[in-house]
C-alpha cells in the first residue's frame, strides 16, 4: 500500500512577480498570542513557482508544497483564487 502525501496548501496575496517563474507570496495568518489571548497577525513571504508567468501583484492565489525546486523555492502555484482588478 503506497502512502502519498497530501500536500500543504497556503492561500495568499502575490506581492511580486518581477523574477522568471517565481512569484513571492504573502500569507498571513491570525493566531492567538500564548500569554495575553490577543488575536495578532504573523506573516511570511513564499517564493513560489509560476511556469506560466500568469500571476499579477495583488492576485489572491492557493499554493502548495512540492519537492524543492531552487534555493528558495519549495512551493508551487496550484490555483490564481481572485485576480487584481487593473485601475
Amino acid at each position: 500500500m503506497s502512502h502519498t502525501r497530501v500536500p500543504r496548501t497556503a492561500s495568499g496575496t502575490v506581492v511580486s512577480n518581477k523574477m522568471n517563474s517565481t512569484i513571492t507570496v504573502l500569507v498571513e495568518r491570525r493566531v492567538q498570542h500564548p500569554l495575553y489571548g490577543k488575536i495578532i497577525k504573523r506573516s511570511k513571504k513564499i517564493h513560489a513557482h509560476d511556469p506560466g508567468n500568469e500571476c499579477q501583484e495583488g492576485d489572491i492565489v492557493t499554493i502548495e508544497e512540492t519537492r524543492p525546486i531552487s534555493k528558495t523555492k519549495s512551493w508551487k502555484l496550484r490555483s490564481i483564487d481572485r485576480k487584481a482588478t487593473v485601475i
